[in-house]
């Protein structure tokens, strides 16, 4: 083994690398690292252990597992990031709810707990997304023959947007909702210089995370909207949005993958104003 990941955008990719081989214990730790770094660089071995729930002796040998010599090697890497970003929101809700917890049964308090969560989630999507990642994802759907899109349950909504939106860019595109039953009919149609754009968060949908890996395979060309870099849906992708979502809600927010897929859309719309314009530019010349 190579010397240990340096950086925690290094350490982040390592993890994702390693996690289809590591144990179910320390598979759980890597979504507990990657969901709540804050933890990781803040707590003692033992209470981030306990926060995993797990034992600390199998923080410590998650951290060995990764090339580190102990757990506060590794956590090295987590508290410079911590030092690197400025205090998010999330990080100021969060302190404000500790101190003045909502009353979650009055309406009023119901909304403004999800607009906090909201304002929280979209300031993590922005530091969070890659820059070259939008880029090649909007070059891809902005040449692909014909878009895909793929989702259910949760994320649904999220597809419901996308396949509208790209429509309205004129652009070929199905949903594939799998109505009566007739998803993987459906999803016979995708061929070679097509785009899968498939949404799934946890708990993730068997059926999206299975033809997915199965359009991966055939070499088509897999864009995805999930919540993690050990997501099994990021597992397939082309190019993979990995939000994170360390909420501890039942009902989690959709503002930041909607937001994502706003831009995403937009973006397109600019690219293929770009492609039509270039011939103009050349005749000029």
């Amino acid at each position: 083994m190579g010397a240990p990941a340096a950086t925690y955008d290094d350490l982040q990719a390592e993890i994702g690398r390693r996690f289809p081989a590591l144990s179910r214990q320390l598979q759980t730790i890597a979504r507990f690292a990657l969901e709540r770094p804050q933890d990781l660089a803040l707590d003692t071995v033992a209470a981030a252990a306990t926060k995993a729930q797990v034992q600390p002796s199998a923080m410590v040998r998650f951290a060995q597992a990764l090339g580190y010599d102990g757990y506060s090697d590794m956590q090295r890497i987590f508290r410079d990031r911590l030092v690197q970003r400025s205090a998010s929101y999330r990080d100021r809700i969060a302190s404000l709810r500790r101190t003045h917890p909502p009353a979650l049964s009055r309406p009023k308090a119901v909304l403004h707990d999800f607009v906090a969560d909201s304002i929280a989630h979209l300031s993590h999507l922005e530091e969070h997304v890659a820059p070259e990642r939008l880029e090649s994802a909007v070059k891809l759907l902005a040449r692909a023959n014909h878009i895909h899109v793929l989702a259910q349950r949760r994320a649904f909504p999220v597809a419901c947007y996308l396949a509208y939106a790209i429509a309205q860019l004129e652009l070929p595109v199905s949903l594939l909702d799998g109505v009566g039953g007739m998803l993987r009919e459906q999803a016979r149609a995708l061929k070679a210089g097509d785009v899968l754009l498939a949404v799934s968060f946890r708990n993730y949908s068997p059926e999206v995370i299975e033809l997915a890996a199965e359009c991966f395979r055939r070499g088509i060309t897999v864009i995805v909207i999930t919540d993690s870099p050990v997501s099994p849906l990021a597992q397939s992708a082309t190019v993979a949005f990995d939000l994170g979502d360390a909420s501890d809600r039942p009902f989690r927010s959709l503002v930041e993958p909607l937001c994502l897929a706003q831009a995403l859309v937009v973006s397109v719309g600019h690219e293929l104003a770009e492609q039509a314009s270039a011939p103009r530019r050349a005749r000029r010349r």
